[in-house]
């Protein structure tokens, strides 16, 4: 059934907090100017507890003997659909969706107080959002002021999302079906940016040929701005104007994923603009592969989170000396933190249904430990700014490259697979 996965988990949190009640809202739509909106996206939270897609909506999870998974949303109203587009309306919401109740959003308010009522905890994400906040402490009071009535507030209030994002860090089936389609998309975009690359293009053109591949395929979108940094501009790394004319000589960089159901992928591939790699750029690129392969070869089940960052910095940084970037030992440059002005970011990160998806990365002051399930990414870079020692021909070499991978039970899978090595990218954008 569609709700399966989504109710499973609401079961699974309602077994977390007990006697608790849990308070999970979407998120509000977003004005962008005047009476424009941004395109609307739900809250990662809610979506993980519901699938449903609407704003205006609320999940309840009364805890107990009895527990019960209550949604509130938008009533159906034929007369908005006409301006903004279907509506489920609580009643179809509550049959598509797996809740046991499901109500006018409108009425949230008023019944709060009498679900929280007698309960031992509340669960919220505090201090998300401070609108939800006044909601929440206005029901808390509504409670306390029937005190005299035998009503009792709950005596304790959690803050839901660290429970959730332990949840959130080990992906089931139904998530990593998703997760490996928007990485087909997101790989067949870099592919076709190469393809279409030429010198005398602006960046916003590649830009142009990633949205309309991945929509093309079935892609919501873009799961965050995208990347398209060509020459100096790949020394940026948040770099998003994209409004620079390629080179015929220079690299680009392009950062980009697409979203799916909710779900992000997250690609990062460099590759020459006039689609052969000269000398210089071929070590720089060959160092920061290794790196890559270096560090995935550290991700597998017991190994702490740091350990594949370990890896590819000591090869980056091996790289960084025989580029003539660094001098001395290798131990002495990391210890000295030598090579940050060439790699200043970690090697990876989470990756779910956001792009920096929600988990910690310690546990006290030990790194998490890689379990089956998870999902990272691996994205080694080496950025050279002019300065003064750096190698002229050097100047303006920006690249990172960018994989998608889960652990599995005997080491990792890496699911995407837009073209990489040198000999692969060189022939993907050969021009006979």
């Amino acid at each position: 059934m569609k709700h399966e996965p989504y109710s499973t988990r609401r079961n699974a949190l309602l077994k977390r907090i007990g006697d608790g009640v849990a308070v999970i809202p979407t998120a509000p739509e977003r004005v962008r100017n005047r009476d424009s909106h941004h395109p609307y996206r739900f809250d990662s939270y809610f979506w993980y507890l519901s699938g449903f897609p609407e704003p205006e909506a609320v999940i309840i999870l009364v805890g107990g003997k009895e527990p019960r998974a209550i949604l509130f949303c938008r009533e159906k109203n034929e007369e908005r659909e006409v301006w903004d587009g279907f509506r489920y309306g609580p009643e179809a919401a509550r049959d598509a969706f797996g809740f046991d109740e499901a109500y006018d959003f409108t009425s949230f308010e008023q019944k709060l107080p009498e679900l929280i009522a007698n309960r031992s905890a509340l669960w919220h994400a505090l201090g998300h959002d401070p609108a939800w906040d006044t909601k929440i402490v206005s029901a808390l009071n509504a409670v306390r002021a029937q005190s005299r009535a035998g009503k009792r507030a709950p005596g304790e209030l959690y803050d839901l999302r660290g429970t959730l994002d332990h949840m959130r860090l080990l992906k089931d089936s139904y998530e990593t079906k998703i997760m490996r389609h928007a990485a087909a998309i997101a790989s067949a975009g870099h592919a076709c940016a190469m393809r279409a690359c030429r010198p005398g293009m602006v960046e916003y053109e590649l830009e142009a040929e990633l949205g309309y591949e991945f929509r093309k395929r079935g892609a919501d979108g873009h799961a965050y701005s995208p990347i398209v940094a060509a020459g100096h501009n790949a020394c940026v790394l948040h770099y998003i104007e994209n409004n620079k004319l390629l080179a015929e000589h220079a690299l680009v960089l392009i950062d980009a994923g697409c979203e799916v159901q909710g779900y992000a992928s997250d690609i990062t591939r460099t590759f020459p603009v006039n689609g052969r790699f000269s000398g210089v750029q071929r070590d720089a690129y060959e160092i920061v592969l290794a790196a890559q392969n270096a560090a995935v070869s550290e991700v597998k089940p017991g190994a702490p989170f740091i350990a594949y960052h370990e890896a590819a910095l000591h090869v980056l940084v091996q790289g960084m000396i025989d580029l003539g970037l660094l001098t001395g030992s290798v131990d002495g440059a990391i210890e000295s933190e030598a090579y940050k002005p060439y790699y200043m970011h970690r090697t990876g990160h989470w990756l779910g249904l956001d792009v920096h998806d929600a988990g910690d990365y310690k546990a006290g002051d030990d790194w998490v430990r890689l379990e089956p399930g998870m999902a990272l990414t691996v994205e080694p870079g080496l950025y050279i700014r002019p300065a003064a020692g750096v190698p002229e021909q050097l100047h303006g070499v920006g690249i990172r490259i960018e994989d998608d991978l889960f652990v599995t039970t005997d080491g990792c899978d890496v699911y995407t697979s837009a073209p990489k090595t040198i000999a692969e990218i060189e022939e993907v954008m050969r021009r006979d």
